[in-house]
């Protein structure tokens, strides 16, 4: 079991995150941050867990940069779990016209704000993979999506963090057939696609989170 008694674990991210946050009296959300703050809660009720959720509707990595020092660095938290990358594939395919953050971009940035948190004490990283651009593996949205969860992963290597591999999961689901969908729209998550990232998220921080 990795956390230790007042841990605080903050979560940044994108709509995925935020998952309407601000209309939240507890400011979770309804997806997989709360399933995770529950989990947890239930696992762990000695540890008193402090969960915050920073997810912002929309965020690109580029905007994760814009507000790190609030969002992140003023928190102080012991762990930190970064979603991010879809919107910075999707609005190529929705917006093409507009600010592009390609691969090159992505890593940059990322490692930018990697390397403002080592001045952190104690803060273990937990890097989660972009999930999935409509429900079938070889979409053009996937396709893209390619180089940024391999920048995801090369980074949870070179910062030594917990690698959360969401997109593997999902890809993983969606191959094995199940006639079950994993969102409403292609991007954003129904109660089965929360479900998958709280568990894929679990395996990966806790190992087996019935093991103490």
């Amino acid at each position: 079991m990795p956390f230790k008694a007042k841990d605080r674990i903050v979560f940044i991210g994108d709509s995925i995150t935020d998952k309407g946050r601000k209309k939240d009296p507890e400011k979770l959300g309804s997806g997989y941050v709360r399933m995770l703050r529950d989990s947890l809660t239930s696992l762990y009720p000695e540890l008193s867990l402090k969960i915050i959720n920073e997810g912002v509707s929309g965020n690109r990595v580029i905007d994760l940069a814009k507000r790190w020092t609030l969002d992140v660095m003023d928190h102080r938290p012991q762990w930190l779990s970064i979603s991010i990358g879809i919107n910075d594939v999707w609005r190529q395919l929705d917006s093409p016209d507009g600010e592009q953050v390609y691969p090159e971009r992505f890593e940059s940035v990322y490692r930018g704000l990697l390397e403002q948190t080592r001045s952190l004490p104690d803060c273990r990283l937990i890097l989660m993979q972009p999930t999935i651009i409509k429900e079938y593996p070889e979409s053009t949205g996937n396709t893209l999506l390619k180089p940024y969860v391999g920048i995801v992963n090369r980074l949870a290597d070179e910062y030594d963090a917990v690698l959360v591999p969401t997109h593997q999961a999902f890809l993983h689901v969606l191959q094995c057939d199940t006639g079950k969908e994993l969102t409403s729209d292609g991007v954003h998550m129904n109660s089965l696609g929360d479900t998958l990232m709280a568990t894929t998220w679990l395996k990966a921080v806790c190992g087996s989170p019935y093991r103490r």
